[in-house]
């Protein structure tokens, strides 16, 4: 299948495709056919990071899938006991050979951890490893607002993308709006919400109105909204399924009905203003 999705255009110029494959949670043998998979299906775009466990696999998935490495797009992140400045150097040189690349075309602080507060140091090395064209674009995870303000007050020097938590049960609608005032773009991680939005009465009933399946409802959603999602599966009719929203149009009837399941009680996974977990 070729990749007919749309790409979205980071402020350093470079591109990034809207819809990625993401890979927490996936290890071990499934790894490999699940990225080939992707690939295969149009996949343009793959997510891993050093607290994955998987660097190594995906890059052995990278490397079976067919397709010339400058046609990929590839993530990985930089876990919180590797803020400091040449640790976080030596951090992304170890999964480029885990990954066996020379270059990954985005580098990101996994989560701020405000209670070291050395976010900014990492910050500073990510800069220069962007300028020594190791990372080709860098950016952030988990960030709030004012952790992104701080990284332009004192580098002036923004990520290209903040990847958040974001669902329709977690919208983050004054973060988004920073981040579309910045030149931010956002990204979704658990974008199905762990499973949990694909039960909504309000999901079940567009998908079935639309005659699509839940989870294509909820990703199409997050296309129509701007943001980059990186879905998580291990199998490939799923995978499948999930890149397979492009003639799928939400009218706004269904994106104002969406948008009403946003709850201050939304969040699934960690808060970032506590989250705290050095040992990777």
């Amino acid at each position: 299948m070729a990749s007919n999705q749309p790409y979205l255009t980071f402020h350093d110029g470079r591109r990034i495709p809207q819809l990625g494959l993401g890979t927490w949670k996936l290890t071990g043998e499934a790894t490999v056919p699940a990225i080939k998979a992707a690939v295969e299906t149009g996949y343009r775009a793959i997510d891993t990071a050093y607290i994955y466990g998987n660097e190594t696999e995906v890059g052995q998935g990278i490397a079976q899938c067919g397709v010339p490495r400058e046609e990929l797009f590839i993530t990985t992140k930089l876990w919180n006991n590797r803020h400091h400045r040449e640790d976080a150097k030596q951090a992304l040189q170890e999964s480029l050979d885990r990954l066996q690349l020379d270059y990954v075309d985005l580098f990101m602080i996994h989560w701020p951890v405000p209670q070291e507060n050395h976010y900014l140091d990492a910050w500073e090395a990510l800069i220069q490893l962007r300028d020594d064209g190791r990372a080709k674009s860098i950016g952030v995870c988990n960030f709030q607002l004012e952790h992104l303000q701080q990284l332009l007050d004192k580098t002036g020097v923004l990520p290209v993308v903040n990847q958040i938590e974001l669902h329709p049960y977690l919208q983050q609608t004054a973060l988004c709006a920073y981040h579309d005032d910045h030149g931010i773009l956002t990204q979704a991680w658990s974008p199905l919400g762990q499973g949990q939005i694909l039960q909504d009465p309000v999901i079940l009933e567009i998908a079935h109105q639309t005659q699509v399946s839940p989870a294509q409802v909820v990703l199409r959603w997050h296309m129509q909204k701007g943001h980059i999602a990186i879905p998580k599966s291990a199998h490939p009719e799923r995978i499948r399924e999930n890149f397979n929203i492009w003639n799928l149009l939400l009218d706004d009837g269904a994106m104002q009905r969406i948008a009403g399941l946003d709850s201050e009680t939304g969040r699934i996974g960690p808060d970032p203003d506590r989250f705290h977990v050095m040992k990777g």
